[in-house]
């Protein structure tokens, strides 16, 4: 796997890295519990022709990353193949940023998404997520579309 600089590395996660995965899950998704994101890590790695994970180590062993993907065979927005690898959720903690972590991270998933026969890599970012959104530019995405989601209930409403 790629090296981001001289002590940073990054490899696939399986079983030994769980708890250190599942705890970066929840640093980007807080909205999810602890168990919430160690039965997903735990449950991806039973589906490793579909989804993976790679985590980014610094020197010292600790992890400051990770980057999981999918492949989709459904349509991706802006993708005209299929398989497309799906770059789900890419995250570097703070303190470890602009060192090309994730960058390094993106390069593992390309290599594993090409490997799996695909030629397109997508993703995507909320619109108010900036952050992200310069992240994905700067690791080589382009913006393909912009779109709005709506719901509309099909609930009945109770009569009064």
């Amino acid at each position: 796997m790629p090296a981001i600089d001289a002590s940073t590395t990054v490899h696939i996660c399986g079983p030994a890295e769980l708890d250190d995965w599942s705890i970066l899950r929840g640093e980007l998704w807080a909205d999810g519990t602890a168990e919430d994101h160690r039965t997903f890590a735990a449950a991806s790695l039973d589906e490793p022709t579909r989804l993976i994970a790679f985590l980014a180590r610094d020197g010292d062993g600790a992890p400051v990353g990770f980057a999981e993907a999918s492949l989709r065979f459904d349509y991706v927005n802006g993708c005209a193949t299929s398989p497309v690898g799906f770059l789900e959720g890419l995250y570097v903690r703070e303190a470890a940023r602009r060192r090309g972590i994730a960058r390094g991270l993106v390069v593992a998933v390309e290599q594993w998404a090409r490997g799996c026969g695909c030629t397109e890599l997508a993703s995507d970012a909320l619109l108010e997520n900036a952050v992200s959104q310069k992240v994905h530019r700067g690791v080589g995405f382009a913006e393909t579309e912009r779109v709005v989601f709506f719901r509309k209930s099909l609930e009945i409403p109770e009569v009064q």
